[in-house]
């Protein structure tokens, strides 16, 4: 089976990559350093195990962009379809696997995605992998919800870590921070650094931290609105502040920390016209990149375009970062922006800058005096034109 290889934008033709990229996206491997590859995540897409034409539905999302999605078989399933949906992610797993191996490495199908599949357990991780046989290629890792310091937790790792020993697949592990104890202010430190002590004895399998904003809303009965982020319900951000501070540090403890679900399809203005829900999409990502988070959780295809705009390097940022790196001056200093309207402090930024420029790796730089919008308009018009 081909190697998984994804490039971020690969759906804009080449004339419009030069237009809207100062330095377009690189392609990257699942066989990349996991750095790399959980700064490339981007929008990752959720798609419930039950979808009748699953396989044909992960084709469509990646032809549209989704380069990330995980298939999920925990709040996605009732408790009664769990073994008919777990039957079913094989079979359709199997079906996409052999399309993409009939295509070749030169295929569509054989430039990714990256796909994770969320269990409830981890007996669910050896069935799974039993079932797919060979096909187990297909797959990039496995989602562990509701993690923590627990049994089931360390079992869900350990069969992680024994069905990638026992194939010669590269295999990772994505824990959720969800649970009660991250919410409550009483329990979340101590919570918070049991979940990373364990995390640090697995750090080979572990791709990237995600967060559930959902789960941890629903602790204090709360649901932030369309017109808002969830930086603004304050227990909930306050939740989000900790996971940060304790597990993005620079210092080379850290993990890649993913934002949390966007949950809206579209919106209503205030004459009560449907809109698309881009504009509170695109607030929400800028306040998770702003506080150190990278890529986000979606559940609609047409949303990734948002989230992967936000993710291009700004052409200013990329000037700033290559100055700093460049700069090897170990007694610091400050540097003039190319811009001339701000300071870089070569010791303070340069593990902003190292980000940025690993960002740059996987979402490109824009080209000078493009934004967001931009992206997401040429974007949006390139999906009509699939459709």
């Amino acid at each position: 089976m081909p190697g998984v290889v994804v490039r971020h934008f690969a759906q804009l033709d080449v004339g419009t990559m030069r237009e809207l990229f100062h330095i377009p996206p690189a392609e990257f491997t699942r066989e990349d350093p996991a750095d790399l590859l959980a700064a490339g995540l981007g929008a990752t897409l959720y798609l419930p195990a039950v979808r009748p034409s699953l396989a044909a539905d992960i084709a469509r999302c990646q032809a549209r962009g989704v380069l990330s999605m995980i298939c999920c078989l925990e709040d996605a399933v009732r408790d009664c379809e769990v073994a008919a949906a777990e039957h079913h992610l094989v079979a359709q797993l199997r079906r996409f696997a052999a399309v993409r191996t009939d295509l070749g490495a030169d295929g569509d199908l054989a430039q990714g995605p990256l796909l994770f599949v969320r269990v409830r357990a981890a007996e669910q991780i050896y069935r799974i992998a039993e079932g797919l046989g060979p096909a187990l290629g297909v797959l990039s890792g496995f989602v562990l919800p509701k993690f923590q310091r627990d049994e089931a937790s360390l079992a869900s790792l350990t069969a992680i870590r024994e069905v990638a020993a026992a194939s010669v697949h590269r295999l990772h592990a994505m824990p959720i921070l969800e649970s009660p104890a991250v919410a409550h202010g009483e329990d979340r430190h101590a919570a918070l650094l049991d979940i990373r002590r364990v995390l640090d004895a697995h750090r080979d399998l572990v791709l990237a931290v995600r967060v559930g904003a959902t789960d941890l809303s629903g602790v204090f009965g709360l649901r932030r609105p369309p017109d808002l982020t969830v930086w603004d319900l304050g227990v909930v951000a306050g939740a989000l502040t900790d996971i940060i501070n304790v597990f993005t540090r620079c210092d080379g403890t850290g993990f890649v920390v993913v934002g949390p679900v966007f949950e809206y399809f579209e919106s209503r203005d205030h004459r009560g016209s449907r809109r698309p829900a881009f504009d509170g999409l695109i607030r929400e990502t800028q306040r998770d990149l702003a506080n150190g988070m990278l890529g986000k959780t979606v559940i609609h295809p047409d949303h990734t375009a948002a989230v992967h705009a936000v993710s291009v390097v700004a052409h200013e940022e990329y000037c700033d970062a290559t100055a700093i790196c460049v700069e090897t001056d170990a007694t610091g200093g400050v540097l003039r922006s190319v811009y001339d309207n701000k300071m870089n402090e070569v010791r303070p930024h340069r593990a902003w800058a190292g980000r940025t420029l690993r960002r740059a790796a996987v979402f490109g730089v824009a080209a000078e005096g493009i934004g967001p919008a931009d992206l997401v308009n040429v974007c949006a018009a390139e999906r009509k034109a699939l459709v």
